[in-house]
């Protein structure tokens, strides 16, 4: 029989290389898609090492031909996909550069929609597949700043929509929101964190093993770290105003789209 496949973006670290590290253990093939062909290919040696095959696929996702690319691939059959590129920026809104804002917006939110249009049809002719896509906890309380919490608040209530559209169909569409994550986010997003409390801080492999649990458990929204759940719990008994206020106080408002 042949081995399923997962496709995964954004792969060459943290939370990307996370799950393709466990997808490749649990006995899948992978197709790797990220910009960093050094990367990349480094990380499909290290897997192909411990068995299985890997396809590596270079595309920004931020260009619609690169898009389209993996599209392409995603038609011709995977069990898994994972939308888990995406990126954060510094700065204010209103002094950011419009064409990163709009590269943001691309990544975050138009790959997501065009790679999950792709591999839908080949998954409901199979009658099995799932999409896993990486949102945050961002996008599920307010004020973590603009355009990033938005395109989280997208993918999340994309998900949930496909979810319910979905039941019945051996098809399954997961949003796992994380909070604060050992990656390389924040450092290449230009944001300091060195202020945070360490507890707040999450594990790339705890994230992926509670977001699988839960998507196995048929959880549409997983939020690893009880300190998140219970974070997205209170933000949704308390006033929105009260909430922005106490979410500033925490992480900041400022200095982040």
């Amino acid at each position: 029989m042949p081995r399923p496949v997962a496709l995964i973006t954004g792969p060459t670290s943290g939370i990307g290389a996370g799950y393709a590290r466990r997808y490749a253990a649990d006995g899948y093939d992978l197709v790797l898609v990220a910009r960093d062909v050094d990367r990349l290919t480094k990380l499909a040696a290290e897997l192909e090492a411990r068995g299985g095959n890997v396809e590596v696929l270079p595309a920004d996702l931020a260009d619609a031909a690169g898009r389209d690319a993996v599209a392409e691939r995603l038609a011709a059959g995977v069990r898994i996909l994972v939308n888990n590129a995406g990126f954060g920026t510094s700065g204010d809104f209103w002094t950011a550069d419009p064409t990163l804002l709009q590269a943001q917006l691309d990544v975050n939110v138009t790959a997501v929609m065009r790679l999950t249009r792709a591999a839908l049809p080949a998954m409901l002719d199979a009658g099995a597949g799932t999409v896993v896509n990486v949102a945050s906890v961002a996008g599920l309380v307010p004020g973590r700043g603009s355009t990033y919490s938005a395109s989280k608040a997208w993918v999340i209530a994309f998900s949930e929509g496909l979810a319910v559209g979905l039941q019945g169909s051996g098809v399954g569409v997961h949003a796992v929101c994380p909070g604060y994550v050992r990656t390389e986010f924040h450092s290449r997003a230009g944001i300091d964190m060195a202020k945070l409390p360490s507890f707040m801080w999450l594990e790339v492999d705890d994230v992926v093993d509670k977001s699988l649990a839960d998507i196995a458990a048929g959880r549409v929204i997983s939020i690893p770290g009880v300190h998140y759940k219970a974070l997205v719990a209170a933000g949704r008994i308390m006033p929105r105003g009260l909430a922005r206020a106490a979410t500033k106080r925490i992480g900041g408002g400022r200095g982040r789209t």
